[in-house]
């Protein structure tokens, strides 16, 4: 709990300094779609500030505009009403600031796991040495594990693999936020929990900040700083922001030895099906 106080003696000079703005802003961000019955409402005055370094999970039920608002993040959309901006500066289109890794990995299939991730590195630095890159591309994919499956095609990959790929690719060009929609979604439970780790090392490694779409709350409660819980769609907004408490490094097993732990679980789970119960009508 966060505890104010306040000092009552008297000084005779007041010294002002100036609020720094928040690392990542999504200000009153709305996204309107025409449609032949009109207007469409996904998002509604979304508020949400984001600081530099920070792990940020975002969950609710399909339809709630979570990936229509990390788009907006990555520069792919715009919003219809407010703004999103980093570091001051609003986002009106993608750029090598922001990195954005999918369920479905997108890698070129023709190519090797070297060369998508070389296809990045040469996009973004086309001025740095041949050796400098292939050096970078080296590096990152060591990062992952990924160094003796270098010259495999995504055919020859395991889904894993493959998203260890992804990952490479997207940090190769350092970016500042590191934005995933359900980048673990579609892996076994084995894998998962090892990604999601390897995750974590990178990310305090790097101190990049990362904005999460997931629909596991296990998962975020185990990788992220803060929750924030979507409200149902249409017409959407954020919910309740959850602080989680568990300090890091985290190991897994302790934190599902603390009473904690499912109380926070509860509590999401009963905003997700009790109080924003999902509606098949």
């Amino acid at each position: 709990m966060q505890i104010l106080t306040t000092n009552n003696a008297t000084s005779p000079v007041t010294t002002t300094t100036p609020k720094k703005e928040p690392f990542l802003v999504i200000e009153n961000v709305s996204k309107i779609y025409p449609t032949p019955t009109g207007p469409y409402t996904v998002l509604d005055g979304v508020e949400l500030s984001v600081g530099e370094g920070e792990f940020v999970c975002l969950i609710g039920h399909s339809g709630c505009g979570k990936s229509t608002l990390l788009n907006m993040v990555a520069g792919f959309n715009t919003p219809s009403d407010g703004e999103v901006r980093l570091q001051s500066k609003a986002i009106t289109e993608p750029g090598p600031d922001r990195m954005m890794v999918f369920q479905n990995y997108c890698l070129l299939p023709w190519m090797t796991a070297f060369e998508n991730v070389y296809l990045a590195v040469d996009s973004v630095y086309p001025d740095k040495p041949e050796a400098q890159k292939r050096a970078i591309v080296n590096e990152h994919l060591a990062m992952v594990g990924l160094t003796e499956s270098a010259d495999k095609k995504p055919t020859q990959l395991s889904g894993g693999m493959k998203q260890r790929v992804a990952i490479a690719r997207a940090l190769s060009i350092r970016p500042q936020v590191l934005i995933l929609d359900e980048p673990f979604g579609a892996l076994d439970a084995i894998t998962k929990e090892e990604l999601q780790e390897e995750l974590l090392k990178i990310w305090q490694d790097y101190q990049v900040t990362v904005l999460m779409i997931t629909h596991d709350i296990d998962e975020a409660l185990f990788l992220a700083d803060r929750l924030v819980m979507m409200t149902n769609g249409p017409s959407a907004k954020i919910g309740e922001v959850l602080n989680i408490p568990f300090p890091r490094p985290r190991n897994r097993a302790q934190m599902l030895e603390d009473p904690e732990y499912y109380n926070l679980r509860n509590y999401a789970l009963d905003f997700l099906f009790r109080r924003f119960a999902h509606d098949d009508d």
